[in-house]
């Protein structure tokens, strides 16, 4: 009886790690946000997509939190840069994903273990940037 417990309650740990993740469990977050944008933008958000003029806001709705901020600043004015980072072994297996492997001890992060893993490598999948807090432009991986 014991083993089956803890088995299921691994899986229901995996189940709310995993629901964390989704454009659902953001928007159940912040309804409020999601209520007040068009139908076509809600769709968007609800498939996990990110569209040219969305805010900061709705990209957190679609996509979550970013791994790394950057700002540009060129001849036109400062963008702001959001990507999402994945982290591979040598041999391109994923190992894990930015953001939702770093913990904080007062203002310090402290990481797992396998982020000391050798030949680690960051690999970023998507950027989104913002210009005056919308989005001007959106690079991803085909």
């Amino acid at each position: 009886m014991k083993p089956l417990l803890s088995i299921l309650a691994l899986a229901g740990g995996l189940v709310l790690l995993a629901g964390c993740a989704t454009p659902e469990t953001r928007i159940a977050k912040n309804p409020e946000a999601f209520a007040r944008l068009t139908p076509e933008q809600q769709q968007l958000i609800k498939e996990g997509k990110v569209g040219i003029g969305f805010d900061q806001t709705m990209v957190r709705l679609a996509i979550g939190d970013p791994d790394r901020v950057r700002v540009r600043t060129d001849h036109s004015g400062q963008s702001e840069i959001w990507s999402y980072v994945t982290y591979e072994g040598d041999d391109g297996m994923l190992l894990y994903r930015g953001y939702y492997h770093r913990y904080f001890y007062g203002y310090r992060p402290i990481y797992p273990y396998y982020l000391a893993y050798p030949g680690r490598r960051v690999h970023e999948h998507f950027r989104v940037v913002f210009r005056d807090g919308k989005v001007i432009a959106i690079e991803q991986e085909v």
